[in-house]
Parts: structure tokens; C-alpha cells; sequence
């Protein structure tokens, strides 16, 4: 029985657990809040107290990670948003801390490959986009049922996809990407600016709930520029399917939008429209799962 130690690296929290590679069930897991300084020392502290409980079970480590991973380094489209982690060896830190061998990917890769085999079993997709809404947008890209890393790590980062020319500038350096219009960092920049009150993107979208008109309009503002971002990719990629994940993506009513805005288009720019299934630890499972396939080939 090969057991992964699978970790997963996000802006809020970083989690770790156990995997049994031939039943996909966690043995153990256990998580901790990100560090708030971005310093690597001390991101690396933390890492390896999560980490050390579990060394001495695992056969190998399979990370999921925010950002770009590109030959085991950590990088990003928008480096503010990982400060002086930009460029972080992160595989190599890992493989020091527990001296075992050590992969890793994006965390919206790896829970789109999870999402992708929770659905294959019972129906014949071929071309799947997960896509991830929350505090910024992520997604993973699966064709001819085959995960998309890229050759850089990039293929998936959907989230950095002009969908408005005019739109304001993100931090990755072009004007209009989605995250900056449609996230929930977007909902909350957008809410302050028309409410004078800083507000988060979940009190924007739980106004929202609550029936204030501006709200709604700026959830359905995002929902829209989503749709949008659908068809484009659907008509270049040809899906089957798209599975909507993320703290904004699973809220009440979101899917419901993004489909009210692709009925609007023509038939070919509208696959089928999915809630993840996975929850939180699609992450941890995806890349246990997908590295568990290299490990056997080692």
C-alpha cells in the first residue's frame, strides 16, 4: 500500500494529510493558517511543523499550491500576490524537510483532475474546465481526458483571461482579466467603491442575499463576465463540461446565474454547467492521485 503525503498550499490555509493511493481516502489530516509574513524562512517554518508529524507514514509528498509551479519553483502571473515567496523553491524545501520524494502542481490543476475522475465513471466526458471563483479565479483544463500542466506550469490559469478591454489593470500587467472583474476581491473593491464602506466580497454577497439591488447587480456583473469566459473557452476548446468550484462559485444562486447568461448564447457556446462535488479536499486528492501514477513508474 503506497501512502502520499499530500499537501495543500493556499493564501489561507495550508492543510496536510495522509492518502491511501489505492482507495483515495484520507488516513489523517490536519491544517494550519497561512503565514501572514510572506518571508521564506518563515513560510518554511511552518511548512515543516505541518509536515513533520507525518513523515515517518507517507512513501512521498505530492503538493497542490497556489501559483505557477515551474520545474518545482513557486511563481506567479501577479508576484505581488505572493510577495517575497516569488520564486520559492518549493520543491526542494519540501524534499529537504522530509527527505522524501517530493512533486508538486497548481491546486486548481490538481482539484480539476479530482473533479474529472468523480465525474468519468458515470458519463463520457472528454474536455472538462474546472474553474475555481473566490478570492481571485483559478482553473484546470482537461482534454481528451488528459490533465493540461503545461510545459511552464501555466495551462489553466484562466483567471488572467481578458474578458473586458476597458476593464481595470491587474496585477499581472494586461487590463481586464477576469479575477479583476469578476473574484471575490473583485466583489469587494466593487462594493466598497459604490457603497463608501470597505467591504469584503462576501458581505457584498450576502447584501446580495438580502436583496439590496446594487448588490445583486455587481454578483450579477461577475456571474456575466464567468458566462463570458465559458463560451470563449468552449468554442475554442470544444467542452463537454464545466465544473463550477470556489467560496463565490458554490454560493447561492451563482451557478444559476452563469447559466441564465449562457442561455442568452447560441447552443455550442453552452456545455454543461456542474457544482464541484469535491469540497476542500480536491486539492489534496488530485495530486495524491495524479503524482501516485509517477511514484508507480519510479
Amino acid at each position: 500500500m503506497s501512502i502520499c503525503l499530500a499537501v495543500d498550499i493556499g493564501g489561507t490555509k495550508m492543510a496536510a494529510a495522509l492518502v491511501d493511493c489505492t482507495s483515495q481516502r484520507i488516513i489523517d489530516r490536519h491544517q494550519i493558517v497561512t503565514p501572514k509574513s510572506q518571508q521564506p524562512e518563515i513560510f518554511s517554518a511552518a511548512l515543516a511543523s505541518l509536515l513533520t508529524p507525518f513523515i515517518a507514514s507517507a512513501d512521498f509528498v505530492a503538493i497542490a499550491s497556489t501559483g505557477i509551479i515551474n520545474n518545482g519553483i513557486l511563481t506567479a502571473l501577479n508576484p505581488a500576490n505572493l510577495g517575497g515567496l516569488n520564486r520559492f523553491e518549493l520543491v526542494d524545501d519540501v524534499q529537504r524537510i522530509t527527505n522524501l520524494p517530493t512533486y508538486a502542481m497548481n491546486d486548481a490543476q490538481a482539484a480539476a483532475w479530482y473533479e474529472f475522475i468523480s465525474l468519468t465513471p458515470n458519463n463520457n466526458t472528454h474536455n472538462m474546465l474546472f474553474i475555481t471563483i473566490s478570492t481571485g479565479i483559478g482553473g484546470g483544463l482537461v482534454l481528451n481526458q488528459q490533465l493540461q500542466t503545461g510545459a511552464r506550469g501555466i495551462s489553466g490559469h484562466i483567471g488572467h483571461t481578458v474578458v473586458n478591454a476597458n476593464g481595470p489593470v491587474c496585477g499581472c500587467g494586461r487590463q481586464g482579466c477576469i479575477e479583476k472583474l469578476a473574484s471575490g476581491t473583485a466583489i469587494g473593491e466593487l462594493g466598497s467603491a459604490l457603497f463608501k464602506h470597505p467591504y469584503n466580497g462576501h458581505q457584498v454577497y450576502q447584501l446580495a442575499l438580502d436583496g439590496n439591488k446594487d448588490a445583486i447587480s455587481i454578483i450579477h456583473s461577475s456571474a456575466a463576465a464567468v458566462a463570458e469566459l465559458i463560451a470563449n473557452l468552449t468554442i475554442s476548446l470544444d467542452l463537454d463540461a464545466v465544473v463550477i468550484g470556489g467560496s463565490v462559485g458554490l454560493a447561492p444562486h451563482y451557478c444559476k446565474y452563469i447559466q441564465q447568461y449562457l442561455n442568452e448564447k447560441p447552443e455550442l457556446y453552452r456545455p454543461r454547467i456542474i457544482s464541484a462535488q469535491a469540497g476542500g479536499d480536491a486539492g489534496l486528492l488530485g495530486a495524491a492521485h495524479w503524482f501516485a501514477r509517477q511514484e508507480s513508474h519510479t
